[in-house]
C-alpha cells in the first residue's frame, strides 16, 4: 500500500509545531525585550524624576550693609584683623539685612518667632560673604545686593519635598516661616533658579544639604581616568599585541590567557582589598588620593582592555599580515604599520567602554578611603579626593532628605558621562570600523 502524497505548498502537522515553535519563541524574546524598557523606563523616571530638582535651589536676595564696626573694627581693612571675625558675625549681618528688607516691604507674619528669620538662611550663607568680603575688603561699609542660600527645608517646600503639614512636626522649619517665605516670593526677594553651584561647588557638612556640590567629586574622577588612561591602555594593548601577534604558544602563555580571563571576572571589591595592601600599606601612598584610585582601577580595567584589543587584532584577516611580510616587511613592521592601524577602532571601543566602567566603580574606592569627606579641591593626583560614584554613595547615607535628592542628581550627571562615553566609542567603531 502507498503512502499518500503529500504537496509541499499544504503544510504538514510537524511543519506546523515548528513554526508555532518559533512564533512562541519570538513572543518570549519581545515579551523579554518589552519588561527590561520598561523596568529601564521605570529607573530613568525615579531617577529624573527624584534628581532634577537637585539642579535648581531657591535664593533669598536682599541688600546687604556691610557694617565697619562689625567687619572691621580696626578700620584697617587688614586681612589678618578681618579674619578674626567668624562666620557668626557675617550670619548676625545677614539676619539684620533680612530684617530690614521684610520691614521695608511691608511684610507681616503671624507666628514668627525670635530666630525663625535668621534659620532661612543657610549657614553656607555667612561663610560665602565673609569668603567675599576677604577676597575684596574694600565692599566693607557699602551696601551690596547678595544673593543668599535658603535653609535646606525652604527649598524642599519648593520643590514639593516639605509641607505645611509636615513643616507642623519639623523642628528644623515651621509653618510660619513657609508664609514668610511666600510673601517674600511675592516680593521678588525669594526665587528659585537654575544652580550651577551643584555641578562645581564641593560637598558640604550634613547640617548644609542645599550647599553640597559635585566639583570635587568631579575633579577627583578627571585626575583617577587619566591615570587609568596614561597606564591602561598602552600596558593593555602591548598585552593584547604581545599575546596574539608575538607569542609562541605553549603553555606559559595558555597560563596567562586563563589568568587574564579570570581576572576580568573578579569582582571589584577584590582589587580594592589589593590595592590598600599593595599601594597603602606597603606602598605608603597617601589614602583618598586619585593616585591610588587611579592605579586600583587600572588593574581592574586592564583584562577589559587586553580581552577586546586581542579580539581586535584577531579580526584583522590573516591576507593582510602576509600581504606585508610577502613584500618586504619585518614581523613588527607589518604588525605596527598594518595589522594595529586596521585594529585600532575595535581597541578604541574597548578602551573607552573600560574607562566607562572603572568611572562608576565604588567598591574599590571605598577601600582606599575615598568615602572620606573633602572640602578642598584637589591640586593634584596626590591631594585627598572623591570620586562621583562615591559621592552618590556618601549622600545616600546621610539622615537629611535633601541629599537624597542630592545623590539623584549625581545620579544624572554619571548617567550623562557614561552616556557620553558609550556614544563615542559606538561612533569610533562605526566611523572606521573595516568589514572584510
Amino acid at each position: 500500500m502507498t503512502a499518500p502524497r503529500r504537496s509541499l505548498l499544504a503544510p504538514d502537522p510537524r511543519t506546523i509545531a515548528r513554526n508555532r515553535a518559533e512564533a512562541r519563541f519570538r513572543a518570549y524574546g519581545l515579551g523579554a525585550v518589552g519588561v527590561a524598557l520598561v523596568a529601564l523606563a521605570v529607573l530613568l523616571l525615579s531617577i529624573f524624576g527624584n534628581g532634577s530638582s537637585a539642579f535648581y535651589q531657591t535664593y533669598l536676595e536682599v541688600p546687604v550693609m556691610l557694617p565697619e564696626k562689625s567687619l572691621d573694627k580696626s578700620g584697617t581693612r587688614d586681612i589678618e584683623v578681618m579674619k578674626k571675625v567668624t562666620t557668626v558675625g557675617y550670619a548676625k549681618v545677614l539676619k539684620t539685612a533680612l530684617d530690614e528688607a521684610i520691614e521695608a516691604n511691608g511684610i507681616i507674619v503671624e507666628g514668627l518667632g525670635k530666630k525663625d528669620v535668621g534659620n532661612m538662611i543657610s549657614d553656607e550663607a555667612a561663610a560665602q560673604l565673609r569668603n567675599m568680603v576677604l577676597a575684596d575688603p574694600t565692599l566693607v561699609g557699602q551696601t551690596i545686593a547678595f544673593e543668599m542660600l535658603a535653609n535646606g527645608r525652604i527649598d524642599g517646600y519648593y520643590k514639593g519635598r516639605v509641607t505645611r503639614e509636615s513643616a507642623a512636626l519639623d523642628s528644623n522649619v515651621s509653618p510660619a516661616q513657609l508664609d514668610l517665605a511666600d510673601a517674600l516670593a511675592e516680593k521678588g526677594l525669594l526665587a528659585t533658579r537654575f544652580n550651577l553651584d551643584f555641578i562645581t561647588a564641593p560637598d558640604a557638612s550634613d547640617q548644609r544639604p542645599e550647599a553640597a556640590g559635585l566639583g570635587v567629586a568631579i575633579l577627583g574622577s578627571f585626575y583617577m581616568m587619566i591615570v587609568v588612561l596614561a597606564l591602561s591602555l598602552p600596558i593593555g594593548v602591548a598585552t593584547a599585541v604581545y599575546l596574539e601577534e608575538f607569542a609562541v604558544k605553549n603553555r606559559f602563555t595558555d597560563v596567562i590567557e586563563v589568568n587574564i580571563s579570570n581576572l576580568a571576572a573578579v569582582p571589584s571589591i577584590v582589587f580594592g582589598i589589593l590595592g590598600l595592601a599593595i599601594f597603602i600599606n606597603f606602598a605608603h601612598l597617601p589614602q583618598s588620593a586619585p593616585i591610588v584610585g587611579g592605579l586600583v582601577l587600572t588593574l581592574m580595567t586592564l583584562p577589559r582592555i587586553i580581552i577586546p584589543a586581542r579580539a581586535a587584532l584577531k579580526a584583522v584577516p590573516p591576507s593582510i599580515r602576509d600581504a606585508a611580510l610577502g613584500v618586504g616587511a619585518s614581523r613588527m613592521q607589518s604588525v605596527f604599520h598594518h595589522v594595529l592601524p586596521l585594529a585600532a577602532p575595535g581597541i578604541l571601543t574597548g578602551m573607552i567602554i573600560g574607562l566607562a566602567q572603572a568611572l562608576g566603580e565604588t567598591a574599590p574606592l571605598l577601600l582606599i578611603g575615598m568615602v572620606a569627606f573633602v572640602r578642598d579641591y584637589p591640586g593634584g593626583l596626590f591631594d585627598p579626593a572623591t570620586a562621583l560614584p562615591v559621592q552618590v554613595y556618601n549622600w545616600t547615607q546621610r539622615a537629611d532628605p535633601a541629599f537624597v535628592e542630592r545623590a539623584s542628581g549625581a545620579i544624572i550627571v554619571l548617567l550623562i558621562f557614561l552616556l557620553i562615553m558609550n556614544t563615542a566609542a559606538i561612533v569610533l567603531r562605526r566611523r572606521f570600523e573595516r568589514r572584510w
